[in-house]
């Protein structure tokens, strides 16, 4: 037998998944950004630089939630990586 699993074509969840909370996580990540970097919220020039972050990051997570073995595995790593990001953008502007 083979131990190895294949990746499954659910690409109805993992698209659905991908979009949702893709598009969350790379909101998290763009703020993460923001508040990470010399000058805090009030830079010069950094919302135009994170309003156009947003979607290469999302395209990146959204193309590789079809990576995951299946719609469940997407789901709960992507759930973890959203609710560690806010957890770190809440913990960062406290």
């Amino acid at each position: 037998m083979n131990s190895k699993q294949k990746i499954q074509a659910d690409w109805w969840s993992k698209s659905l998944i991908g979009g949702v909370l893709g598009f969350s996580l790379a909101l998290a990540l763009s703020s993460l950004l923001t508040v990470i970097t010399p000058g805090g919220m009030d830079g010069q020039s950094k919302v135009q630089f994170n309003m156009w972050m947003v979607a290469p990051i999302w395209m990146l997570i959204f193309s590789f939630s079809y990576l995951f073995r299946s719609g469940l595995s997407a789901m709960s790593w992507l759930t973890g990586l959203n609710l560690l990001s806010y957890s770190l953008l809440l913990m960062v502007l406290r």
